[in-house]
Order: structure tokens, then C-alpha cells, then sequence
């Protein structure tokens, strides 16, 4: 991914100096393993060990060779060797490339979904700060984007909570799930290799032995886990868009921080864009992006090929990378997002009443008015409000038709903001206190 969109320490796992330090770790275990069966000599484990445990591998010198020999693997080990010696010849006894290059890619995954999973509890604390600061803040509610019933903007909030509380079960779940190692040689069936060899790496490693390896763990595991961080992106997106809407210069009930100094457009002084936002719905786009190529890696041919590979090398760093800088971003845009309470009711108001409709419509049904000419009284007198800029309950209080239903003090009632609120405390309960 590019500097632009990468932080540091998600970047780091992606490192090709990190790479081959995993590849060596796998060896190595492995190494340990076949000495304790007499496989290879205790000796020749702890050299391999001593030489090359605490050494920065040459990642030139690797390219270098694999120019020639065209396999990642093999020029690595070639490497290995330079560093090693004779006692490297012990090294991928009855392994297979993929031993090491899906166990490596597992624990990779492994540890961004840990990097990510503390990217998240961040994004809920600020989102739950947020939420309990505006808990009783009167906003209006929309649907179809047209003003619908009143609501809090706490509650908007809390329903982000919420979204973004299930999508850290879900990579918990993911991560689990892509947290195994197969080291089982040739098409899977430990022919050259003890299973116990795959038991003792996966131990090391803080992994589990996959099942049935055939010659490459199964990418359905990895299907879901690239499809669980579209699912998070996409709810980034979600709030991301949200705060757009209502940062709009004729809603502006939210708006992203305005540092000092700033400038919203080239050609525009006055401009105060959602840029931050607006980029979010751009980076949630490339997460998503990987999800149908990780389920197209599901069918591989036989017991392995490697179309899936080049699709990885691209998607696991670029996606686990753009999400890691996604969350970050969406939570300053939490913790710094300027909120407008006077805008969010001067909006609601911006048709006197009209949101109280629901409640008029209800009291003439209870008051013996059929729902069909209840809903016609109600929608004749909101039509002059949406089209003349009437008020609502005066309208209400001149049709004789409604009032030969119900009495001043009754349609005065539904009028009661207070009304739309009573369940906030409920509903925060049902979020914040599990």
C-alpha cells in the first residue's frame, strides 16, 4: 500500500525482512522437531539456530538468487545455507514450499487482525464517549433521506457502537479461523514428514494444526477472512457516510474538525470539505475490493496450484493495511467531530410539526376514526406544511374533521418531544451495558 494510506507497525508485518524471519522460524521449529524424533542431528537444530536465529537476512542477496532459480522459497533457503553451512542440508527435511509459505501468511494474518482488533476497541471508546456526551441530543431522524421522527444523536452513535461491536466479534472469529499451520509435505499426507513435526511448529508459531492440508491450507478460511474485513470496511463506510450527509452546508448538524490553517478548496477559500470522511468511502472500496479474488482463490486445482499467490502477495498487505489506517482515521473523526445541536433542531423544525404525524394518525384511529380517514386528515393537513410552509398543529387545530375527533388539549399532547426520547435510557442499556 502506499506511505500515504500505511502506519508503520501494520506495515512492519508486511516487511520482507519480516517474512523470511518467519520462514526461518518455521524451518527452525521444524528442525527442532525432527531432532527430538532423530531425524536430523540435535547438533545440526541448535546450529541452525546459533548462525541465523538473530540474523538480518539479506533481502537483495535472496532476489538475487531468485532471479536465477524463479522459486522465492528455494533462493531463500539457498541463503539460509550461505549463512548456515553444512549443517543446513537438515533444513525442510519433508517439507513443501507451501509448508512455509501458507503458515507464514496464516501467522501474518494473525498479527494484523491483532493490530486491527486493537484499532477497533480504540474506535468503540471514542464512539462510546461520543455517544453518552450527545445521548439525549434531539435530532431528527430520516428515511429515504427525508425527515421522518425525531431520534438522538446518541442513538446514532450507539447504533455505530453496536455495528462496530459485532465486526470485532466477527475478526475475532476470523482470526481464529486463519490461525493454523500445516506442515505436511507433498499433497498433504506426511509421506516425508511426522505429523508431529506440523504439531511442534504450530505450538511455536501460536497456531493449530489444520486437518487436511492437501498441499496448502484451504483458502475458504481465508475467503471469509478477507470477506470479514470488507464487512468492516463497509461499516466505515456506513458511519463515514453518514457524517457527510449531515456535514452538507444546508444540514450541517456534524462536521469533521477544521484545523487552523487548513484550506478546504484551491479555488474556494470559504470551503470546510469532509475530506476525511469522503476518504474513508474511498479506502472502504479498496477493502472490499479483495473480497471477491480471496473467494475466487477457494478453487484450486487438485491438491494445490498457485494462482491463488500472486493474489495474496497483493491482498493481504494492501487490504489489512488500508484498514489498520481506516479505523484510525474514522476514530479521530469521532473524537474531534464538531456536533451543532441548534442546527439539528432548526432543522426538525424547518417544517413546523410535521414529525409529530405519526402520533396524530394514532390518536384518531384510538378516537374511533377509521385508519384510512385518519391517515387523509393527517396527510391533507402536512401536505399544506410540506407545500405553504403552514404550521402543523395549527392546521390540526382549524380542521374541523380532526377536531370533532379529538380535543385541543389531545392533539396538543402528541406535540410532546419528550415522547420520541422515553426509551433512549433502554436502548443505551441494551449497547453500553452487556
Amino acid at each position: 500500500m502506499i506511505p500515504r494510506y500505511s502506519r508503520p507497525e501494520m506495515v512492519a508485518i508486511w516487511e520482507p525482512q519480516q517474512k523470511f524471519k518467519i520462514w526461518f522460524e518455521i524451518e527452525a521449529h521444524a528442525c527442532d522437531a525432527l531432532a527430538k524424533l532423530k531425524v536430523i542431528p540435535k547438533s545440526a537444530a541448535k546450529a541452525i539456530w546459533d548462525k541465523a536465529g538473530d540474523v538480518d537476512f539479506d533481502v537483495a542477496r535472496i532476489d538475487e538468487i531468485e532471479a536465477v532459480t524463479k522459486h522465492d522459497v528455494i533462493a531463500f533457503l539457498t541463503h539460509l545455507a550461505e549463512i548456515v553451512g553444512p549443517e543446513a542440508r537438515f533444513v525442510h527435511q519433508g517439507m513443501t514450499s507451501s509448508d512455509v509459505l501458507d503458515t507464514c501468511f496464516n501467522v501474518q494474518l494473525v498479527k494484523a487482525s491483532d493490530l486491527l482488533l486493537k484499532d477497533i476497541d480504540l474506535l468503540l471508546k471514542a464512539i462510546k464517549k461520543r455517544a453518552k456526551q450527545h445521548k439525549n441530543t434531539i435530532t431528527i431522524g430520516r428515511s429515504h433521506g427525508i425527515h421522518a421522527e425525531p431520534t438522538t444523536f446518541g442513538l446514532k452513535l450507539a447504533q455505530a457502537y453496536a455495528e462496530m461491536d459485532r465486526n470485532k466479534a466477527r475478526l475475532i472469529n476470523a482470526r481464529e479461523e486463519i490461525a493454523t499451520c500445516a506442515i505436511s509435505g507433498a499433497v498433504g499426507t506426511f509421506a516425508n514428514i511426522d505429523p508431529r513435526v506440523e504439531a511442534h511448529v504450530a505450538k511455536k508459531m501460536k497456531l493449530t494444526v489444520e486437518p487436511v492440508s492437501t498441499q496448502v491450507i484451504p483458502r475458504d478460511r481465508h475467503a471469509m477472512y478477507f470477506a470479514t474485513l470488507g464487512v468492516i470496511a463497509s461499516s466505515v463506510e456506513r458511519i463515514a457516510i453518514e457524517i457527510r450527509h449531515l456535514q452538507r452546508t444546508e444540514v450541517l448538524e456534524v462536521e469533521e474538525f477544521f484545523s487552523k490553517g487548513q484550506k478546504g478548496s484551491s479555488a474556494m477559500p470559504h470551503k470546510r470539505n469532509p475530506i476525511l470522511t469522503e476518504n474513508l468511502t474511498g479506502l472502504a472500496r479498496i477493502v472490499r475490493m479483495a473480497t471477491i479474488p480471496a473467494m475466487e482463490n477457494v478453487a484450486l486445482w487438485h491438491e494445490r496450484d498457485i494462482s491463488h499467490s500472486s493474489v495474496e502477495r497483493m491482498i493481504g498487505p494492501d487490504s489489512t493495511i488500508t484498514l489498520d489506517f481506516a479505523l484510525a482515521r474514522l476514530t479521530g473523526v469521532i473524537e474531534n467531530l464538531l456536533v451543532y445541536p441548534k442546527n439539528m433542531l432548526a432543522n426538525m423544525n424547518k417544517f413546523p410539526g410535521l414529525v409529530f404525524s405519526q402520533r396524530v394518525l394514532l390518536a384518531l384511529t384510538q378516537a374511533g376514526v377509521s385508519r384510512e380517514d385518519s391517515y387523509r386528515l393527517v396527510q391533507r393537513n402536512a401536505m399544506r406544511v410540506w407545500e405553504e410552509g403552514a404550521d402543523f398543529l395549527t392546521e390540526l387545530l382549524a380542521d374541523e374533521e380532526v377536531t370533532n375527533a379529538l380535543s385541543e388539549d389531545e392533539i396538543r399532547d402528541k406535540f410532546d418531544i419528550g415522547y420520541h426520547t422515553k426509551h433512549v435510557d433502554t436502548i443505551f442499556d441494551r449497547v453500553f451495558k452487556k
